[in-house]
């Protein structure tokens, strides 16, 4: 194990990366434990609102990766200074990351359904980063042998194979399906030779013309969610917190006549 170590986290440089992963995940949860609580009404915890506007944390986290980002680049891969820059790093990531569906819906969906892809984005960010630090990608390792090679290069081909075939699960409108095949061998080969979900461009393109093709696409889609909803979606409530409920829009009065 302690050859391992060197070979691999030491020897190139990793140990910022493991220090980054860790105060990414740490970041990450504490962040969810405390706004839970804020959201409960428990503990000392409060929004932070100066003048009435809500401060969310994405803010500090992007100081924060500024800060380990430039300390990262001008320190290198070894010393107490990369160290530092990548424990900083890793908190503004987490924080940024945990916001990550406000930044792309441009709204205050925390708490929402949208803001699952907040907690999807982490738990694939955590995923692609352990897989760098596993010794895997052997970016930085030296004098390796040749069975390491022949290793190393498999998984790095069956990495691209995975990336490749979640490209067409994503392209299949298999969004959860493409995100998790790219670090788990055959999740991405089942969403890619499986029956696009309807509304998908896949399908769009080639089931305009296939009505036996979408009404099977269809059936397939309903029994799939129906059989998974539940499991997922306990699951993501246990990580993220469960998203309030959806408010019906409101009705408008009918005219006057």
């Amino acid at each position: 194990m302690g050859h391992w170590w060197y070979r691999n986290i030491v020897e190139p440089g990793k140990l910022p990366l493991l220090l980054a992963l860790l105060s990414f995940v740490t970041s990450f949860l504490v962040t969810r434990v405390i706004t839970r609580m804020i959201r409960a009404g428990r503990g000392p915890f409060k929004n932070i609102t100066p003048g009435g506007m809500h401060i969310h944390h994405v803010v500090p986290g992007v100081i924060l990766v500024i800060i380990g980002g430039f300390g990262a680049v001008g320190s290198g891969r070894h010393g107490l200074g990369a160290a530092l820059s990548a424990v900083i790093f890793g908190l503004g990531a987490g924080l940024v990351l945990d916001e990550f569906a406000l930044i792309l819906h441009l709204d205050d969906v925390y708490w929402s359904e949208q803001g699952r892809k907040s907690v999807e984005i982490v738990v694939l960010t955590a995923a692609l980063v352990a897989l760098v630090l596993g010794g895997f990608v052997p970016f930085g390792v030296n004098d390796l042998t040749v069975e390491e090679r022949q290793s190393r290069g498999l998984v790095a081909m069956n990495t691209a194979t995975n990336f490749f075939l979640a490209l067409i699960a994503l392209w299949k409108g298999k969004a959860r399906t493409a995100l998790f095949g790219v670090v788990i061998p055959f999740v991405a080969l089942i969403g890619a030779i499986r029956l696009a979900r309807p509304g998908s461009p896949y399908a769009t393109r080639f089931y305009a013309n296939r009505p036996r093709a979408r009404a099977k696409a269809g059936l397939r889609a309903f029994h799939h969610d129906r059989r998974w909803a539940l499991p997922r979606r306990k699951f993501e409530n246990f990580i993220g917190g469960t998203p309030d409920p959806e408010r019906a829009p409101a009705e408008k009065p009918p005219p006057a006549p």
